[in-house]
C-alpha cells in the first residue's frame, strides 16, 4: 500500500501542484485548506505524513501541530515563507520533523519527504533487539519506547531515533555530521542545526536539569555522547 500524505494548505493551486509532484512520486494525497479540517481528516484517515503551512486562516500552523501532537506522533513537514531562526525554533518546539522554508522545488520537498518517511518506518527489527538502561533512563528499542524516572515520555520519531542512535553508541561521541548522517539521512549533512535543536528538546524531555545534563553529553568542538 502506497503511504498516504496529508497536505494542510489554504493555498489551493499549491495543493494541487504538490498532490501532483508527490503523486507522481507514488505517495497517496489527501487535503485540507485550513488546520481544523486536516485535524478531521487525520482523526478519521490513517496518514503516514502531513506537510502543514504556517498562515492559514481559522487556525494557524503553530496551533495546528500541536493539535497533531496530541492526537498522533504522525511526521510533520511543516513550510513556512518565513526565513528565520525564531521560526523555525517554533516549529521544532511544536514537534514538527523538517521545516520547509518556500519558495522551493518540489525535488527538495519530495526529497524531504522521502527522508522523513525513511526515518519513520524504521522499526526496532531494523536494529538489534535491545533496551538500553541508563540509570533512570530506559530506551527500549524493542518497543520504541522512553521511560525516565518510571515515567513513560512521548518523543516524535525524530526524537526517538536520534536518543537511539545515541544509546546504541553509548559513552562514543557522535559529531555532528555523524548524527545527521544516521538519523536524518546524508542529504542533510552540512545542516548541523537539526542536531542541536533536537539535542535541546530532548534535554527538556529527559533532563531533570536540562541545563546541567546528566545523559546526553556535549563535547565542545567534538559532539554529543550519552553516557560514559
Amino acid at each position: 500500500m502506497n503511504e498516504t500524505i496529508l497536505i494542510i494548505d489554504d493555498d489551493k493551486t499549491l495543493i494541487d501542484l504538490l498532490g501532483q509532484a508527490l503523486g507522481k512520486a507514488g505517495y497517496e494525497i489527501m487535503s485540507a485548506t485550513n488546520g481544523i479540517d486536516g485535524l478531521q481528516v487525520l482523526y478519521k484517515h490513517r496518514v503516514d505524513l502531513v506537510i502543514l503551512d504556517v498562515m492559514m486562516p481559522r487556525m494557524d500552523g503553530w496551533e495546528t501541530c500541536s493539535r497533531i501532537r496530541d492526537l498522533s506522533d504522525v511526521p510533520v513537514i511543516m513550510l513556512t515563507a518565513k526565513d528565520e531562526e525564531a521560526d523555525a525554533l517554533k516549529g521544532f518546539q511544536c514537534g514538527v520533523d523538517d521545516y520547509v522554508t518556500k519558495p522551493f522545488s518540489f525535488a527538495e520537498l519530495t526529497a524531504r519527504v522521502k527522508a522523513v518517511l525513511q526515518r519513520a518506518r524504521r522499526t526496532p527489527a531494523d536494529r538489534q533487539r535491545k533496551v538500553y538502561v541508563f540509570d533512570e533512563l530506559v530506551v527500549d528499542a524493542d518497543n520504541s519506547q522512553v521511560i525516565v524516572r518510571g515515567k513513560p515520555v512521548s518523543l516524535t520519531p525524530t526524537e526517538f531515533q536520534l536518543l537511539l542512535t545515541l544509546a546504541e553508541n553509548a559513552g562514543r561521541i557522535l559529531s555532528h555530521e555523524q548524527l545527521l548522517s544516521q538519523v536524518w539521512g546524508p542529504e542533510y549533512v552540512g545542516e548541523p542545526g537539526y542536531v542541536k535543536r533536537y539535542i535541546w528538546y530532548l534535554r527538556q524531555k529527559i533532563e531533570e536539569d536540562p541545563s546541567a545534563p546528566e545523559y546526553i553529553i556535549t563535547e565542545r568542538g567534538f559532539g554529543y555522547k550519552l553516557g560514559d
